[in-house]
């Protein structure tokens, strides 16, 4: 069973740092794209970075400078690098991969981020 297990949320701090990350383990074929969402209560979930198997990378513009996603092949792991945290970056942040084949998604189970002073 394919398993994503998401850690190193918690509490920061507004201009400090958290740094994301995501293993994937399980019998999965090749990862076409691999992802960071986030979602706040009664918000929609929404894209925050992802890294595709050529190594491209897309951010949205709220986090554009600030957020830095990142892959290791060989540790099959996705990492979100979170600098100067604001206070609009408080909510559970989903790890998500896509493969080739059908185009199967599978989730982690969220970790919390929570930024406040």
């Amino acid at each position: 069973q394919v398993q994503l297990v998401e850690s190193g949320g918690g509490w920061g701090q507004p201009g400090g740092s958290l740094r994301l990350s995501c293993v994937v383990s399980g019998s999965i074929s090749t990862i076409r794209v691999m992802g960071w969402y986030r979602q706040t209560p009664g918000k929609r979930r929404e894209l925050v970075a992802e890294v595709t198997s050529s190594g491209t990378t897309n951010y949205a513009d709220s986090v554009k400078g600030r957020f830095t996603i990142a892959r290791d092949n060989a540790k099959n792991t996705v990492y979100l690098q979170m600098n100067s945290l604001k206070l609009a970056d408080t909510a559970v942040y989903y790890c998500n991969v896509v493969t080739y084949l059908w185009a199967t998604s599978y989730w982690g189970q969220g970790t919390q981020v929570t930024v406040s002073s």
